[in-house]
């Protein structure tokens, strides 16, 4: 398959500035709904930003959890054959802020990866009144996003949803690892205002940050909304292997096993599959017949 065009530089070579993000192309953007090939016809790339903008194209369409398209790390290790040059290229992207890397609770090693700005429509400026009409009507959860915890708030009571301002201005562009401390993270705020302990509370209960265990001063960057899709992501692991483990060779053609319908994740399968050949649960091997995905032996 000939991979998509792609408006940024090659990731892999070459200095030039970067656009900030896929919204950002001199060319007609290409939507979501619009590209939908084969899992074996574009299973692989050259590049890692090429990699990334199809899979956010293909990100699914979940129901009852509103959430910008986010890629994970893993699957980008499936994408693209060369491991190092994908860790030198986000590296690279995040630093030019070009998108956000965020640790995520179902692994040691898992990570999302978010385009700046699909991260920062999260701040949108919905109005209150329009936001509490789509949830009386059933269109948006009232879990459903960041930006309608941040309105609703407002709408309420006033009184400490500044920080959510200063958290889009003065954290958010000057911090770009997967976590912070409490002293940063009050030294940062403070450019905009006086911290309090309600500030702090606000920004977890909108899903912007999560405390880790093992380190009460320490937070990591979140996705709002994200934890339904979690549990979605681990089950659909599970589920994936399972049915591979049940057949005679722990095996089956891709594009058999892409058909699957699956009954504990609102992901789609080509989604879980990615991720699971990156992260080295199953493996893809080439036959006459077609690709065909198989455990990997320990």
């Amino acid at each position: 398959m000939d991979e998509p065009s792609s408006s940024y530089p090659s990731s892999s070579g070459g200095k030039k500035k970067r656009s900030l993000s896929p919204s950002h192309s001199d060319e007609r953007p290409v939507h979501r709904t619009q590209i939908y090939t084969s899992l074996e016809d574009s299973l692989t790339f050259s590049d890692t930003m090429i990699a990334l903008q199809l899979m956010r194209t293909q990100f699914p369409k979940l129901e009852k959890v509103v959430t910008e398209p986010f890629i994970l790390q893993s699957q980008l290790y499936s994408s693209v054959k060369d491991r190092t040059q994908v860790d030198r290229d986000l590296e690279s992207l995040k630093k030019d802020k070009v998108l956000r890397v965020f640790k995520l609770n179902t692994g040691q090693d898992d990570h999302a990866i978010m385009f700046m700005d699909d991260y920062l429509k999260q701040f949108g400026e919905t109005p209150c009144i329009e936001i509490d009409t789509m949830v009386l009507h059933g269109i948006i959860p009232p879990y459903a996003t960041m930006a309608l915890a941040v309105k609703r708030s407002r709408g309420k009571d006033q009184d400490g949803t500044e920080v959510f301002e200063w958290f889009e201005s003065y954290v958010i562009h000057l911090k770009l690892e997967v976590s912070i401390d409490q002293h940063e993270l009050c030294s940062l705020l403070s450019l905009g205002g006086d911290v309090t302990d309600k500030h702090i509370t606000l920004l977890m209960n909108a899903g912007l940050l999560t405390r880790q265990l093992i380190d009460p001063n320490m937070y990591w960057f979140s996705i709002p909304s994200i934890g339904p899709i979690l549990k979605g992501l681990t089950q659909g692991r599970k589920e994936i292997l399972s049915l591979l483990n049940r057949k005679k060779y722990k095996e089956m053609l891709l594009s058999s096993l892409e058909k699957t319908r699956l009954r504990f994740s609102p992901l789609d399968v080509r989604f879980h599959i990615r991720d699971l050949i990156g992260s080295g649960h199953i493996k893809t091997v080439q036959t006459p017949t077609g690709l065909l995905v198989r455990i990997s032996k320990d």
